[in-house]
């Protein structure tokens, strides 16, 4: 299938969706196509107020949507704990599960737990939430866990064990490309894991290429030249919808835009760094990760 849409999306009347940071850029518009196509979406946002306005938006554009508010803030894990005990208390199932919030290249800045800003964002809060809302997803006939990614995971990145906070030298590249190698990292171990419990759950990453959004308001030089180059959040968001929605996608598979340097262009399976598929890294983050949150998997 050659560029791939949201005509494309399955009709989803019946299931439950959680987005993550869906009240702007790529998961507002994440959302927006799951409700627009009858899914019933929770947008799970650390900023209520923004929330409600991106509520409303949807529901003007999809006014049969089912549309609900979580508050969320990715960087405490006592906020991660709250909402997903109101998620699962909420909703029995949760068909698609969508990792997309997000921090980049901010300035050093420490979570509530003391995490390093990016990594304790961007990995470990969604780790900790997708473990505590595993037994909801797996509930679902076939659920899906997408986890947003970047062309990031490749510039800079490792997973720095003796010193995963960055304490000693902090660099804002370094530390975001970590925590997108991290979620892919996660999404592979995830997947085995999954299988290896004959789950019918599946496991996929995806990037948006240089999607113009938000996320990248803390490097205001290069702006002038990445919005030259970059795609619309809508088209940024095609990879993670088809992750998500498209009936021939498979557990550990990763969607990314198809043009050059997989800036731009519709979705399709792309391949990830060599270092992201080392099952040995792999393992160490994820019992790294179960230590630092607290959050066991009930898998195996």
């Amino acid at each position: 299938m050659t560029n791939w849409t949201t005509t494309d999306i399955p009709d989803q009347t019946g299931r439950t969706a959680v987005v993550t940071g869906a009240n702007t850029g790529l998961g507002y518009e994440t959302a927006a196509a799951l409700a627009a196509k009858g899914a019933r979406v929770v947008l799970a946002v650390r900023n209520l107020d923004k929330g409600k306005e991106a509520v409303r938006h949807i529901q003007q554009t999809a006014p049969e949507a089912t549309v609900e508010l979580q508050e969320l803030d990715l960087s405490s894990l006592a906020s991660v704990r709250a909402a997903a005990d109101q998620l699962a208390s909420d909703h029995p199932t949760i068909d698609l599960l969508i990792n997309n919030a997000g921090v980049m290249y901010t300035p050093r800045q420490q979570t509530a737990e003391g995490f390093e800003l990016q990594f304790g964002t961007n990995h470990l809060g969604h780790f900790a939430l997708t473990g505590l809302l595993l037994d909801r997803v797996t509930a679902a006939p076939a659920g899906r866990i997408v986890t947003v990614s970047s062309v990031g995971h490749r510039i800079r990145a490792g997973i720095h064990f003796d010193d995963l906070q960055l304490e000693r030298n902090y660099n804002r590249v370094v530390a975001y490309g970590q925590s997108k190698l991290a979620n892919l990292l996660f999404t592979y171990e995830l997947q085995r894991r999954l299988s290896g419990a004959r789950s019918s759950t599946a496991a996929l990453a995806a990037h948006p290429g240089g999607s113009n959004t938000e996320l990248g308001r803390h490097l205001p030089l290069l702006n002038p030249v990445f919005r030259a180059v970059s795609q619309s959040a809508a088209m940024g968001a095609l990879p993670t919808l088809r992750a998500a929605t498209d009936p021939s996608a498979q557990g550990g598979q990763y969607y990314g835009p198809s043009g050059p340097f997989e800036l731009r262009g519709y979705p399709k399976v792309v391949s990830s760094s060599r270092q992201s598929h080392d099952e040995a890294l792999q393992r160490r983050l994820w019992t790294v990760s179960e230590e630092l949150t607290g959050v066991a998997y009930p898998l195996s």
